[in-house]
């Protein structure tokens, strides 16, 4: 049997016998979560320029109302998207390759393969705040709740003053629940649902076929995680400039 040597760290933060750039991927991951969340922050925070004609921004669907109710604080800016964006964040805040991928880039734990941690003990995830993220199942229900919710936002945007048509918003649109999708229903959590608990999957055709539609996209969860984030920031971002008068959407037909 063959065998490779693998690189140990000699102690200490940082410290590695590896000589490839291991530092590369936890960078890009740390900025690319980090230009995110201060964007989607931003956004949810405006409080406008969310529609635009038929189009409705993710971070603001279900538009559940648009002004503050009566029982909010006063002392807290009210936006509509204050109201539904714990859902969709709590499910990519515990997806099981976000969690590895966010330790990694901001906490350095551990920062990369063989390479030093600023740690010397295992903290794992069986004691508070990390056993929270065991409620990751639970918000996949609530997530695919949400892909239908936005399939139907991206079918309104077919409409402009009851007529059919089609934008460049509209495929923006349509595009971002399918990413979305792909990366929902490619959830380990729901694999298991599927046929996790099951010894012999084979003796159950129905959901044999689930697992295998969902071990199809899990393969690539990595890749949907990656651009279902980036296409529902920039979706956002398209509706938002429109509304702004920055961009103008062109109309297909």
């Amino acid at each position: 049997m063959s065998s490779i040597d693998v690189p140990l760290h000699d102690g200490g933060f940082g410290k590695t016998a590896r000589r490839d750039r291991w530092w590369v991927e936890p960078l890009l991951v740390f900025l690319g979560f980090a230009t995110f969340i201060v964007y989607s922050t931003w956004a949810a925070l405006q409080g406008n320029n969310y529609t635009y004609g038929p189009y409705l921004s993710p971070f603001y669907s279900p538009l559940l109302m648009t002004s503050a109710p009566g029982w909010w604080p006063s002392l807290v800016p009210f936006s509509a998207a204050m109201l539904i964006l714990w859902a969709p964040g709590g499910f990519r805040l515990t997806c099981y390759y976000y969690r590895g991928a966010y330790y990694k880039a901001f906490w350095a734990d551990p920062p990369s393969c063989a390479v030093g941690e600023p740690r010397k003990t295992y903290w794992g995830e069986r004691s508070f705040p990390l056993i929270l993220q065991n409620v990751h199942r639970y918000f996949l229900y609530l997530a695919i709740l949400f892909i239908f919710i936005l399939a139907a936002d991206a079918y309104r945007a077919m409409w402009f003053d009851g007529h059919f048509g089609w934008g460049i918003g509209t495929i923006v649109m349509i595009v971002n629940p399918i990413l979305l999708g792909g990366y929902t229903f490619g959830c380990h959590s729901l694999r298991h649902l599927a046929g996790g608990r099951l010894d012999e999957i084979s003796a159950k055709p129905v959901r044999k076929a689930a697992y295998d539609c969902v071990s199809c996209l899990n393969r690539k969860h990595m890749l949907w995680a990656w651009m279902s984030l980036f296409w529902v920031g920039f979706t956002d971002l398209y509706i938002r400039l429109c509304a702004m008068g920055i961009w103008r959407d062109v109309r297909i037909f």
